[in-house]
Parts: C-alpha cells; sequence; structure tokens
C-alpha cells in the first residue's frame, strides 16, 4: 500500500481561493482553472511528450508528470493544478493492458465482455498505482504552496464504457448491449469500479491531493433511468467511500457529468461539494435546480478560446452573469469555479488562455465591489 505522505512535507497554502470557492466560501474574485490544462496546446508540453516517448512514458515518470502539471502554472496565473495523469489507469491496473496509439487514442488488449471476464474483475493492488501516488505527492511538493493539486479518477461508468468496448465509442452499442441484456453483469462491474475509485481517491489524497474530482465524461450518453441506475448510483457508492477531511484538513469532491445538465436536480443531493455542468448549461437555472447545497463550476464552451481577444471577453462576462451575484460575507452561500464545460481543444492558441483567465480574474473582482 502507498506510503502516505506527512503534511509536515508540504508548503502551506498561498493561494486558497479555489477549495474556499469549492466549500462555498467568499472569494475576492471567481477561480479558474481548465479542464486538460496540461496538454498538447502547449508547446512545452509536446516538447516533453516527445522526451517520454510516449503518453503513457510520460504519466508513468514522476519528473516528467510533475513537469506537464506545472507548465500552465508558469504560463497562466490559474487557482488550482491538476494531477497530470488518465482516467483509464484503474481498469489498466486492472490487468486489462492499456495502450494509447498515436493519434488514435485509449485501447484495452483484454476488454470486459462477457461473464467470465467481469467474474474474474477485482479491485486492484493500489501498489500498482504507485506511480501515480508519487507523481501527486512530488507535484504538491513542486507546487510549494502556491495553488491547491486537484486529484481524479473516472466515475465508475465512464470506465465501464472503456472497459467494455475496448476504446472511445461513437454509438457504445457493446456497453448498452451489457446494460440492458445483462443488467446483473453491468452492476457487479460498477460495484468493483466503485471501490477501486474510492479507494484510488483516498490514495491520493493520502499522497497530497488537495480536491478530488471524478469526471463521468459518458454519463451524458445514458437514457433516462438508465442514468440515476447506473451512472449516478455508482457515484454516490464512489462520495460515500472518499475521506472528507485528512490530517484535519477539508477535501473537497466535484462530480462533472457531460451531458447531465437535465439531472442538475437529483445530482443536487450527491455528497459532494462541487457540480461541473458542460457548456449546454445555464448556470443561473442550474442555481435554482441545484439548490444552496453546492458550489457550481464551468462552463464556457471551450471553442470560445479560437475566438478574438474582444470576444473571448465578451463571452467570459456572459458566463459570469450568468451564474449571478456571487457570495460575499461571511458564512457560505452560493460560490462558482470558472472552468470550461469540457477540456481544452489541442488546438487552442496559448494566448487566448492567456486572455481568458486574465478577464476571469478581472470582470470577477470588478463584480464584487
Amino acid at each position: 500500500m502507498n506510503t502516505p505522505a506527512p503534511t509536515s512535507a508540504f508548503a502551506p497554502l498561498k493561494n486558497d481561493t479555489f477549495i474556499r470557492a469549492c466549500l462555498r466560501q467568499a472569494t475576492d474574485y471567481t477561480p479558474v482553472w481548465l479542464m486538460r490544462q496540461a496538454g498538447r496546446y502547449l508547446p512545452e508540453y509536446r516538447a516533453t511528450r516527445a522526451k517520454a516517448g510516449s503518453f503513457m512514458g510520460l504519466a508513468t515518470n514522476t519528473d516528467y508528470a510533475t513537469e506537464v502539471t506545472l507548465q500552465p502554472l508558469e504560463r497562466f496565473p490559474l487557482d488550482a493544478a491538476i494531477l497530470f495523469s488518465d482516467i483509464l489507469t484503474v481498469p489498466d491496473a486492472m490487468g486489462l493492458g492499456l495502450s494509447f496509439a498515436l493519434g488514435e487514442g485509449p485501447k484495452f488488449a483484454y476488454p470486459v465482455r462477457d461473464e467470465a471476464a467481469v467474474a474474474r474483475l477485482e479491485v486492484p493492488d493500489m501498489d500498482k498505482l504507485r506511480y501515480v501516488f508519487d507523481a501527486v505527492t512530488s507535484i504538491r511538493k513542486a507546487l510549494n504552496g502556491r495553488v491547491p493539486l486537484i486529484g481524479f479518477s473516472g466515475s465508475p461508468w465512464t470506465l465501464a464504457c472503456y472497459m467494455v468496448e475496448g476504446a472511445g465509442s461513437d454509438d457504445y452499442r457493446l456497453v448498452k448491449t451489457m446494460l440492458y441484456s445483462r443488467p446483473d453483469l453491468m452492476h457487479k462491474m460498477l460495484q468493483v469500479n466503485a471501490d477501486a475509485v474510492a479507494l484510488y481517491l483516498n490514495a491520493q489524497i493520502e499522497a497530497g491531493a488537495q480536491a478530488v474530482m471524478i469526471f463521468d465524461s459518458w454519463g451524458g450518453v445514458l437514457a433516462d433511468g438508465a442514468f440515476q441506475e447506473f451512472s449516478m448510483a455508482y457515484t454516490a457508492r464512489v462520495l460515500a467511500q472518499v475521506k472528507k477531511e485528512h490530517n484535519g484538513v477539508r477535501i473537497p469532491s466535484i462530480v462533472f457529468t457531460k451531458g447531465g445538465g437535465m439531472w442538475l436536480r437529483e445530482m443536487g443531493p450527491l455528497d459532494c461539494d462541487v457540480l461541473g455542468v458542460d457548456w449546454t448549461v445555464n448556470l443561473a437555472k442550474a442555481r435554482v435546480l441545484v439548490g444552496e447545497s453546492k458550489a457550481l463550476q464551468g462552463n464556457i464552451d471551450p471553442n470560445v478560446l479560437f475566438a478574438n481577444p474582444a470576444q473571448i471577453e465578451a463571452e467570459v462576462a456572459k458566463v459570469l452573469n450568468s451564474f449571478g451575484t456571487p457570495h460575499t460575507g461571511a458564512g457560505n452561500g452560493p460560490t462558482h469555479i470558472f472552468n470550461l464545460g469540457h477540456g481544452i481543444s489541442q488546438h487552442t492558441p496559448p494566448d487566448h488562455v492567456a486572455v481568458l483567465v486574465q478577464a476571469v480574474h478581472e470582470q470577477s473582482r470588478k463584480m464584487r465591489s
């Protein structure tokens, strides 16, 4: 089992704006970070990836993973770092044989498609994922308290999609065939996935993650009713097991379901601190649906970043105004974490990201004054 890093090994947090917003406490401005902020749109990332030789070469090397996690923070005054890793590390540790072909995305050598394959599944030994926890500790030390570090995992349902399909999918035919024809097998797989994800997130927290996020990237492909039974229920199973604090410090949790806007009211009671929303959701309506129990994260369309700087600034204003007046004063109230509605495109000009981050900080300060 991984050895937890002692908290004393880490510098105190200098910028806690993101953590405060997660916990629905007032902040001087709206914090901002971006999904996939360490990635292919940055030339320095592409250079490090070339040195590493492959995506997994990058993700499994502590020094490289640390380097690429910090690259966007050297360029932009972002309010959080997110661990550089992949959502498919957990099924890989289950022995499914993960590989990444350049330009093709992830593939599993041994997809899970029948009763025997499901029966073989078990929560993996977390020692197989030590490279992730070593990276968390290394990144946390390298950040030196600059901003908090977010750890993450894929949701049980999203992992199951990849595990059954064996790769990404356009129609989810294989995984949905199992869901409808053998729901018993799907539930068994989701139980194993949920318990593995909870253990994995807790190990990241012990290694130094200061917040954790569950990416339910494929929740939105499910029918109403199926989403609640096969995705949300297992996200709830993860959250029930994830540490709410570590060494006396609160660890916020974030749930993001892409395409999940229609289920926001039902997701409101989930035992997390923040709900992330994609760009199809109106933030003012989301506030009403979710109620006062959650912070909201999101949700500018990533393609806005291809517009000119003045248009980017105008779209930032629309998102901030859509959320409305942020909480000021004591106690808890409605808070917003600015983000994209999904991951940043690899073709995004880095200069436009700088415009976005500056616009969020400047405009949101003005809203509070």
